[in-house]
């Protein structure tokens, strides 16, 4: 049985922000605490997001989208909801999970937009760069800022 807290990065979908934070949790801290994600809907994973981690040297191709329920038996020490969704519709953990809200933005949404006003491919990917990389300076604050 490991002594590492478990940490759950909930999102709506499972498919992009959750992934990203659950990678780098995973390549950054994994010695420290057990990383996981969910969603309260199952999106697929985002192949953008797949890309961009992969340029920053963290394979999470073989992740997949996976609902909230999947993990009944899994008691979390934390729940990090990474979008405003999620947090508002987090559902109550049973024991001591601590539930924090930290949003990040949503790289698909703001992709979307972009790509409305004719920008290009490697521009509506910068989306996602931002967005992995702001993941990515949260990560390396935990577990600490978490009062764990």
């Amino acid at each position: 049985m490991s002594t590492k807290p478990n940490i759950l990065f909930l999102c709506t979908g499972n498919s992009c922000r959750s992934q990203m934070a659950e990678g780098w949790a995973r390549h950054l801290k994994g010695g420290v605490f057990n990383a996981f994600s969910a969603g309260i809907e199952t999106h697929g994973l985002n192949p953008n997001a797949v890309a961009v981690m992969k340029e920053a040297g963290v394979d999470i191709s073989s992740h997949k989208s996976q609902l909230l329920s999947e993990f009944d038996d899994i008691e979390f020490d934390v729940v990090v909801t990474v979008c405003g969704h999620a947090h508002e519709t987090c559902p109550y953990f049973p024991g001591n999970a601590k539930v924090v809200h930290v949003g990040f933005p949503d790289p698909p949404a703001l992709a979307k937009e972009l790509a409305e006003q004719g920008a290009s491919e490697e521009e509506q990917l910068d989306c996602y760069r931002r967005v992995r990389d702001q993941i990515k300076e949260y990560i390396k604050t935990l577990p600490d800022s978490l009062s764990l």
